[in-house]
């Protein structure tokens, strides 16, 4: 099996992993079978890791979302019903707090049917708060440009519906995230939960 397939067959177990993490399973510790403190991209296996990244973002089955501790994320597609009830809930946690620009990119993005090219701060604010979807795609430059858009506008195009109960979609990720051994208060609304708490 391929890099590729290995990393694929991992995330059908467990759900969800992360691009990279110095404990818990990664892509590139998946892919290097090394525990990386620097970044993958000095590594002699970095051609390798980023032809594995690129494949598993073309699959049909497999999305990207700043889900744990804020950093970049694979979800199956067995959790997008539940990752869509949480992202698409507008919930305290998602608003509290949003910066001045965040907010106004968020309105930008709910006026758009197709999606919002954006970078910046105020982009990973609200990945990372889950109230937008967002991918990268190829410019007509051939860099790689950010692509937000609604959680509405990507659920049309994975043909994916969320679940009824936002209760059972936190459960469903925070089992997912413990199955992968990740610390819960690394999901956002445990991470706000327990930060409102020591404020």
């Amino acid at each position: 099996m391929d890099a590729a397939g290995s990393v694929y067959a991992a995330l059908a177990h467990y759900g969800l992993l992360l691009k990279q993490d110095k404990v818990i399973p990664s892509v590139v510790g998946l892919v290097t079978g090394e525990s990386l403190r620097t970044s993958w991209w000095s590594h002699p296996k970095s051609h390798l890791i980023f032809r594995t990244l690129s494949e598993l973002s073309d699959h049909p089955d497999v999305m990207f979302a700043k889900l744990l501790a804020g950093k970049d994320t694979l979800v199956h597609s067995s959790l997008w019903p539940a990752l869509l009830a949480v992202g698409s809930a507008r919930a305290v946690w998602q608003l509290q707090g949003l910066s001045a620009p965040a907010a106004a990119l968020l309105a930008q993005i709910d006026r758009s049917a197709e999606g919002v090219h954006a970078t910046g701060a105020a982009c990973k604010e609200l990945q990372a708060r889950l109230l937008a979807a967002a991918h990268e795609i190829h410019g007509a430059d051939g860099r790689h440009e950010m692509v937000a858009e609604r959680w509405s506008t990507w659920s049309g195009r994975a043909n994916c519906s969320a679940l009824t109960s936002l209760d059972e979609a936190h459960q469903m990720l925070e089992q997912a995230a413990a199955k992968l051994g990740a610390p819960a208060g690394w999901l956002p609304w445990r991470k706000r939960r327990s930060d409102s708490v020591r404020n």
